[in-house]
């Protein structure tokens, strides 16, 4: 067994096989952490009828959700920045709960839509099958091939500049974010997750799980918001 300085420098491939294996469980640990966390966050919330604020608050102005993504952009910021800490782990548990918290607190409005809008109470438990079903393929194919998909980045942030700009006319422009646009954004996810999940393999410092969780949430939390909306398209 290796011992070694968990901020240490130098990419976790470039450590021995336990190394590496523990540095792939704790991440997925840590993720799953996340998503359980994200889940009880938002039940207690519906429950206590947080759902219904929340859309009687944004609806109470057509620029609502825009200054939602605004602040949600630059709290995933300072979350993503925390839980990149070189010498602070608990800086980095406060990174990963920040960003729990902040997606908790996003998606409340389009879990307390979902039911309503598609009329199937089993709507978020289809959507989350079908996310866990797209990662659990991903992650497959980037841990059996062992291909660096770490080339996407560029395709990734393009893509995600675009999308925000298409996101951010629909508020002033007759524009309707239908169907396909979902799709296409779930493609995208999906591209993240091969982006995340090869990071995780070749490219993060031991000692930077959390960061990596962090990613490997962000873009679970992304591909299942969008095929949420696809259901609720149908």
């Amino acid at each position: 067994m290796e011992y070694l300085n968990p901020y240490s420098s130098g990419a976790v491939s470039d450590y021995g096989a336990d190394t590496r294996a523990e540095f792939i469980r704790k991440t997925y640990w840590h993720l799953a952490g996340a998503i359980g966390l994200f889940a009880l966050l938002e039940t207690v919330l519906i429950q206590l009828g947080a759902g219904q604020a929340a859309l009687m608050m944004l609806g109470s102005s057509r620029y609502g959700w825009l200054m939602v993504m605004g602040a949600f952009m630059a709290v995933g910021w300072i979350a993503d920045k925390w839980a990149r800490s070189a010498t602070s782990a608990p800086m980095q548990y406060a990174g990963l709960g920040l960003y729990v918290v902040a997606e908790s607190l996003i998606f409340l409005p389009l879990i307390a839509m979902a039911p309503i809008v598609s009329g199937d109470p089993l709507v978020i438990g289809k959507a989350a099958v079908v996310t866990g079903a797209l990662v659990l393929g991903l992650t497959t194919i980037a841990f059996t091939t062992r291909n660096d998909f770490t080339f996407l980045g560029g395709f990734i942030k393009l893509a995600s500049i675009v999308a925000l700009g298409v996101i951010v006319a629909s508020f002033f422009l007759p524009i309707t974010l239908g169907f396909w646009f979902s799709a296409a954004m779930v493609l995208l996810a999906g591209g993240c997750v091969l982006y995340q999940t090869s990071g995780v393999i070749h490219h993060y410092q031991p000692g930077q799980h959390v960061a990596a969780a962090l990613g490997l949430f962000a873009s679970v939390a992304l591909m299942f918001w969008y095929i949420l909306r696809m259901f609720m398209r149908r």
